[in-house]
């Protein structure tokens, strides 16, 4: 039995951040040696940071990453450790990882399958590396083998599938697996998006079943350079089975994952998988061949005659960034909503506030403002801050979030600070009330269309999670524009003529008070426009849309409305409900721009909003043109006639088309899926484009023969 631990690390790492970054992975290699392990498997592009888009072209970021590289080998004595890197070879640039062995570099493996699609934009960058093909490469004064390799670590064979390789039909783990790999090492940069950990589960348990191997999957974690956002989640697997799995969404530096492999029982399974076939066509070539002397005593791993009875058993229990085991409280709670029946809202909840932290903190912010209108969108933008500081606080406490999102004195020490004043009672409760206080500021700004309805609703949710609440009147403002412009063209402007003008300046109106108040705080001003709204330009530019950062633009407003009532009646897993969200879930949604006596609703403004989601779904994420869209919608809205749908379906193709510029133009969001619409990092259209002219004639054909009496 050949027993040897090894560790996945979970980074937070930060673009161009060399300092930093240099100093998490130091802290990761400490840890894992610390608890004995001897291979490490850190995150992809660890040591530049994986988000540094064109800047991956500078020959000063690939020296540097070089210097850092040849830095950090010196402290891997005694291990074995991937590093990640942008790697410069004959004019080229490849996605590489670089192997450690007890302080020598091995060799690079440059990533085979680029991620090319979607969010992604590797291709842009890096050039793939072609299957079997193996150089040797000149630099830090040495000779190295780079390319399609692998690696003969003291008599353990060690292979790499980087991130998308092993996402894809022919993954690079077959070649290793007939090879006679040992272990597959799987530096990944995979971000968040819903249910996505599922995939994960799959390929690195099925491909340590498939392969007769153990696996170890490193991720990053946090909001690493603006829109994705990264759940960390490592994994450790071998032989078919889990054997760790660590914590997702954690608001430290870093999360270290271990387990015991033995070596000798993959290789036993191999040995009686009748359709294994090792390969002999000179594989020695493709081999580089390391020096280790692996340690003896390592615990040795389960009895493989329990795997029946621990196959029903939590997988190992993973280490927080203090090395020790992770604190009951974090691990309960990270695991435990893993099964919930509202994973989907378990996950937006956690991955936006992180998001948030991230974003707060590594743009240097001190805080955010909201233009609190006391409907769901900008409540939901404010219950996720509370929400962040509630799950921040819970793990780190409130000197770390202090000290972490550079907010100076901890908030329960002895201070000054005019919005918050001197602390009261030191329970946490209170604690993070006047935290909050201090980071988010919301402002109802009302004009004369207002109701008392949504003032109460937006003062009674800023209440409950403790927010800066002030009430600005900007009726005066939007009158001294009106009667500006009435003047100028010489006739008043009224509701008849001049409908979406009165509406838009009402908005636009509310944008300068948000601002200043962002820039008063140091703070982060949040659009709050969704992804339904922005499919059909329903928001206002430079009014709804003011802000540096659109945390719910890419969700549709169905979700938003049943997450608020999922955060009224349950809440997330340890944090508990909110049931003043109660005044936001019991309003029809509507802008309040035009006069209360014309009952406005935003599903009058455009169509039930399901309906306007699944159209969405069906015309921008499935391509499907609009007789397509039609049928689809007939098949699953029975209760719509083809005379309200066709209508429908027309008005969406025409505001989608005329509507491009607005989503050119919106705040950075936050990647959770794909049916994003933001055009810099999913969904590309032409700003001018024909409109659907034709397409839109064959729909209205098709509506009108389907309403002639059969």
């Amino acid at each position: 039995m050949k027993a040897i631990r090894v560790g996945a690390a979970v980074l937070n790492q930060t673009p161009l951040d060399w300092r930093g970054n240099e100093a998490r992975i130091r802290e990761a290699i400490d840890r894992a040696r610390d608890e004995g392990i001897s291979v490490l498997c850190l995150p992809e592009m660890c040591i530049s940071g994986y988000g540094c888009e064109d800047a991956f072209h500078a020959p000063g970021l690939q020296a540097r990453a070089l210097e850092q590289l040849d830095r950090l080998r010196a402290e891997c004595r005694g291990m074995v450790v991937s590093f990640g890197l942008p790697l410069l070879y004959r004019n080229a640039l490849f996605n590489a990882v670089a192997i450690v062995v007890d302080g020598q570099i091995a060799g690079f493996v440059a990533k085979r399958y680029l991620a090319g699609d979607g969010i992604h934009y590797e291709p842009r960058w890096f050039n793939p590396w072609p299957r079997g093909k193996r150089d040797d490469i000149d630099l830090l004064g040495g000779r190295f083998p780079i390319g399609d390799i692998f690696f003969d670590v003291g008599g353990v064979k060690i292979g790499l599938e980087v991130c998308e390789d092993a996402w894809v039909a022919q993954r690079p783990g077959a070649d290793l697996a007939y090879l006679g790999a040992d272990l597959i090492l799987n530096p990944s940069a995979s971000h968040f998006a819903f249910g996505k950990l599922t995939i994960r589960k799959g390929f690195v348990v099925e491909g340590s079943r498939a392969f007769s191997v153990s696996y170890l999957y490193s991720n990053l974690l946090g909001n690493e350079s603006g829109r994705a956002i990264f759940d960390g989640g490592a994994l450790i697997a071998s032989a078919g089975r889990l054997l760790a799995c660590g914590p997702r969404f954690g608001y430290r530096d870093l999360y270290l994952t271990s387990a015991v492999i033995d070596v000798d029982r993959t290789r036993m399974i191999q040995a009686r998988t009748h359709s294994f076939r090792p390969t002999f066509d000179d594989d020695a070539a493709f081999c580089v061949e390391a020096p280790f002397a692996w340690p003896q005593n390592v615990e040795a791993p389960h009895d493989p005659a329990l795997d029946a009875l621990e196959a029903a058993a939590p997988p190992r229990a993973s280490v927080n960034a203090s090395g020790a085991p992770a604190e009951p409280g974090l691990l309960s709670s990270s695991s435990s909503f893993e099964e919930s029946a509202h994973l989907k809202e378990e996950e937006f909840s956690r991955a936006i506030a992180l998001g948030l932290f991230d974003y707060m903190r590594k743009s240097r912010s001190k805080g955010f403002v909201v233009s609190l209108s006391g409907g769901a969108d900008s409540t939901a933008c404010a219950c996720l801050v509370a929400l962040m500081v509630r799950l921040a606080t819970d793990e780190l406490g409130f000197d770390e979030f202090a000290r972490r999102s550079g907010l100076g004195a901890a908030v329960g020490q002895p201070q000054r600070d005019d919005r918050v004043g001197h602390p009261g009672p030191s329970d946490a409760g209170a604690e993070r009330l006047r935290l909050v206080r201090r980071l988010l500021t919301c402002a109802y700004q009302a004009t004369h269309n207002s109701s008392e309805t949504t003032r109460n609703a937006a003062e009674s949710v800023a209440r409950s999670i403790g927010a800066t609440y002030l009430e600005l009147d900007v009726d005066a403002l939007v009158e001294g524009y009106v009667s500006l412009v009435s003047r100028g063209i010489g006739r008043t402007l009224d509701w008849e003529h001049d409908d979406i003008t009165l509406q838009n300046i009402q908005a636009r109106t509310r944008g300068p008070g948000v601002w200043m108040l962002a820039n008063l705080n140091n703070a982060l001003l949040l659009a709050t426009s969704n992804r339904s709204e922005a499919a059909v330009g329903y928001a206002t530019m430079d009014g709804d849309t003011c802000g540096g950062l659109s945390p719910i633009a890419g969700i549709d407003k169905a979700f938003l409305r049943r997450w608020l009532r999922w955060m009224e009646e349950l809440g997330p897993l340890g944090v508990g409900p909110n049931g003043a969200l109660s005044t936001v879930t019991a309003q029809a949604p509507t802008a309040e721009l035009r006069p209360p006596s014309e009952g406005q609703t935003d599903e009058g403004d455009l169509m039930p909003y399901p309906l306007l989601d699944a159209i969405e779904r069906a015309a921008i994420r499935d391509k499907q043109m609009p007789v397509e869209v039609y049928r689809t919608m007939r098949g699953a809205f029975l209760q719509y006639t083809p005379q309200q749908l066709g209508p429908w379906i027309e008005r969406f193709f025409r505001l989608w088309c005329r509507n491009q510029w607005k989503r050119e133009r919106f705040a950075p969001s936050f990647h959770v899926d794909d049916e994003n619409l933001d055009p810099r990092t999913w969904c590309r259209f032409p700003i001018l484009s024909g409109g659907f002219v034709t397409e839109l004639d064959e729909l209205r054909a098709v509506v009108e023969a389907d309403s002639r009496p059969h």
